[in-house]
C-alpha cells in the first residue's frame, strides 16, 4: 500500500469490495447505484482504471465478471492516515489529537478507549 493513494470514486469501490468480496459486477454496479449513484458504465471505467493500478482483480467464471480487493483495509487506512496527518497536522498526532477532541467531545466510552490504546503503546516503547 506503500505510495498509493486512493481516491474517494477508489475507496467506495474498496468499501464495497471489502464488504463483499469476490463480489459479482451486477451486484457491484447495484450496490454503488444505491450508495453514490453512479451508473453501470461509471462504475466499469472506475474498476477498469483501479485494475491497471493493481487494486483490485477480476476473476472471469463462464461470462459473469467478480472482483476482489488487492489492498487491506487496514493497510489502506493506515496509508490514508499517515498521508492526512502529515498534510494536515505536519505529522503531529498531538495537534490532531487536539482538534478532535475540541471538535468532537468525547464520550467517557471513547476516552476510556483511547487511554487504554495509549497505555498499550506506552509499554510497548518501554519494550
Amino acid at each position: 500500500m506503500d505510495g498509493i493513494k486512493l481516491t474517494s470514486s477508489e475507496w467506495n469501490v474498496l468499501n464495497c469490495l471489502w464488504e463483499h468480496s469476490p463480489c459479482p459486477l451486477i451486484q457491484l454496479v447495484g450496490e454503488l447505484e444505491k450508495d453514490v449513484g453512479w451508473a453501470r458504465s461509471t462504475t466499469i471505467t472506475i474498476l477498469g482504471r483501479m485494475e491497471a493500478k493493481g487494486l483490485v482483480q477480476c476473476q472471469q467464471t463462464g461470462r459473469s465478471k467478480a472482483y476482489i480487493p488487492l489492498v487491506e483495509r487496514e493497510g489502506a487506512a493506515l496509508a490514508e492516515t499517515h498521508s492526512f496527518l502529515n498534510r494536515v497536522y505536519r505529522g503531529s498526532v498531538g495537534m490532531m489529537m487536539s482538534a478532535m477532541v475540541k471538535q468532537e467531545g468525547l464520550t467517557p466510552e471513547q476516552i476510556a478507549q483511547l487511554r487504554a490504546i495509549l497505555d498499550e503503546a506506552e509499554q510497548e516503547a518501554k519494550g
